[in-house]
C-alpha cells in the first residue's frame, strides 16, 4: 500500500470540523477506496481550546496557517478559513509554491485570484481542487472539468444560493413577507446575521464567475456580472408570478453570444412546469446546456457542514488516488495561461420577455400613458392585467405587464419615462422571464 496521505486543515468551523470527523469515522472505507490511508497530521485554527466534538490531539497545531502550508509534515493543504485576502490567500499561495496539493471551499478567493493560483498549481504540477466552492455537495466542478470532454457549452445557469431559495420558497408557500422569512432564516442558521452577501446576489455571482470560466475558457470576471438581489421581491410579485404560471427564483446565468459572454444574477420568473422551478428550500441546482449532451441538470444540497464537507472529502480522495508522476489536468479545464480574456456581451434582446409591475394612481389617462411609453420604446406586450388595490390604498391600481422579446435598455427607458410622468405611487418592479428546462 502507498504511503499515507497527510492532510493539514486550516479552519475548524462547521465545515472543517465535519471534514476532520468524516476522515476519522470513514477512515477504513476511504482507505479501501483510495488504496492508501488518509490522516489529519496538522491543524490550524484561531482557538485551540474550543470543543469541536472530535479528538485532534494527534495532529500538530499551527497558529499560523501559512506556516502549516509550508511544512513538510503535510501533502495536502485544506483551506476552510474563508475570505479573498489575508490568511486564506497567503496560505493557499504558500502551499502551492511549496508543492503541496490544495483543496478549498473558498469561492470568493477563487473569484478574485483563481487564475493566478491556477498558474502556480500548474507550474508546480500539483492539484488545486475546489468542488465545495460551488453548489456545496453537487459535483458540478468535476462534471464540467472532467466528464464533458468534446462538449461545447452554450449556457450554464442555476440556483446557486440556498439562503435565497429558502426565502423565496417560504414566501410562496406561506404568503409571508421577505422580512419575516429572512428573520426566520437567520434564527435557523440558513442566513448570516448580516445577510447582504447572500440576498443581494454576491455569493451567487462569485460561484457563477467560476462556472463561466469552466464553461467558456475565459478568465474569471466576477466584477463584470450584472447583479440584482431578492430584497425587493414582494408578495405581490409572488402572487402575480403564480397567476401567470411562473415561479420566482434567484438565478445565475452565463451564456455565449455572438458579441461575447453574458453573465447575470437576478430574480427570474421560470415556468412552474420547468424542472428548475421544482427546486425548493436550501437545495441548489445547476443546468448545463451543450451541443452534444443537450441539457444536464444537477441538483442537491448546496450548503451546510455535511454537504460542503462531502465535496471537500471527494477532492481529498481524488488526490489520494493519484500517484507520483501522474499528469494532473488544468485547474479550470484549460491551461491557465490559455484562458482567454473575458469579453462582455453587448446588450441584446431577451427571448423570455419581462414582467413589469407598476402601482399607479387610479385616474383617467394613466393606462393610456403607460401603453404609449411601451410603444415609444418598441415594446410589444403579451398581456396586461389591472388589479384594484383595496383598503387605504383604494385610489391606486396595480398594473402588470408581460412583454414579448425586447431589450433591457428599452424596458428600463420605458419604466423611467412612466416614473417621470408622475403616475407611480411605489417603486416599479422589473423581473426577467427565463427560458428554463
Amino acid at each position: 500500500m502507498a504511503e499515507a496521505l497527510r492532510v493539514g486543515i486550516a479552519g475548524l468551523g462547521t465545515v472543517g470540523a465535519s471534514v476532520a470527523r468524516v476522515l476519522r469515522d470513514k477512515a477504513a472505507e476511504l482507505t479501501r477506496q483510495c488504496g492508501r490511508d488518509i490522516i489529519v497530521s496538522a491543524i490550524s485554527a484561531r482557538d485551540r481550546k474550543r470543543d469541536r466534538g472530535i479528538d485532534l490531539s494527534s495532529a500538530n497545531w499551527f497558529d499560523d496557517p501559512v506556516k502549516m502550508a509550508q511544512t513538510a509534515e503535510i501533502d495536502v493543504f485544506v483551506e476552510l478559513v474563508g475570505g479573498d485576502e489575508g490568511p486564506a490567500r497567503a496560505s493557499v499561495k504558500a502551499a502551492l509554491e511549496a508543492g503541496r496539493h490544495v483543496v478549498t471551499a473558498n469561492k470568493a478567493l477563487l473569484a478574485k485570484h483563481g487564475v493566478a493560483l491556477a498558474e502556480i498549481a500548474e507550474k508546480k504540477g500539483v492539484l488545486l481542487n475546489y468542488e465545495a466552492a460551488v453548489a456545496g455537495g453537487i459535483p458540478v466542478i468535476k462534471t464540467m472539468r472532467e466528464a464533458m470532454a468534446g462538449n461545447s457549452v452554450t449556457r450554464v445557469f442555476g440556483i446557486l444560493n440556498g439562503t435565497c431559495n429558502y426565502i423565496l420558497t417560504r414566501m410562496e408557500a406561506e404568503g409571508v413577507s421577505f422580512d419575516v422569512v429572512l428573520k426566520d432564516a437567520q434564527r435557523l442558521g440558513y442566513a448570516e446575521a448580516d445577510p447582504t452577501f447572500d440576498i443581494e446576489g454576491h455569493d451567487t455571482a462569485h460561484k457563477l464567475s467560476i462556472l463561466t470560466s469552466l464553461a467558456f475558457g475565459t478568465k474569471i470576471a466576477a466584477n463584470d456580472i450584472y447583479m440584482e438581489g431578492i430584497s425587493n421581491i414582494t408578495q405581490a410579485d409572488i402572487r402575480a408570478a403564480g397567476d401567470l404560471g411562473y415561479r420566482i427564483k434567484l438565478l445565475g446565468v452565463a451564456q455565449r453570444t455572438e458579441s461575447g459572454i453574458e453573465q447575470r444574477v437576478h430574480p427570474t420568473m421560470v415556468p412552474t412546469a420547468s424542472v428548475i422551478a421544482q427546486v425548493h428550500g436550501v437545495t441548489n441546482a445547476v443546468a448545463i446546456e451543450t451541443d452534444i449532451l443537450g441539457e444536464l441538470l444537477l441538483s442537491g444540497p448546496g450548503a451546510g457542514g455535511n454537504a460542503t464537507a462531502s465535496a471537500v472529502i471527494g477532492d481529498i480522495a481524488d488526490i489520494a488516488k493519484s500517484r507520483p508522476g501522474f499528469q494532473h489536468g488544468p485547474v479550470f479545464g484549460r491551461p491557465a495561461k490559455e484562458l482567454r480574456p473575458y469579453k462582455k456581451a453587448q446588450m441584446r434582446s431577451h427571448a423570455g420577455g419581462y414582467f413589469i409591475r407598476l402601482t399607479v394612481h387610479d385616474r383617467i389617462g394613466v393606462f393610456a400613458a403607460i401603453a404609449k411609453r411601451m410603444a415609444d420604446n418598441d415594446i410589444s406586450l403579451e398581456s396586461i392585467v389591472q388589479h384594484a388595490v383595496s383598503g387605504e390604498a383604494a385610489a391606486q391600481k396595480t398594473v402588470i405587464l408581460v412583454t414579448h422579446e425586447t431589450t433591457e435598455a428599452a424596458v428600463r427607458k420605458a419604466v423611467d419615462g412612466i416614473t417621470k410622468d408622475g403616475h407611480l405611487t411605489d417603486k416599479p418592479q422589473v423581473i426577467r422571464i427565463e427560458r428554463a428546462g
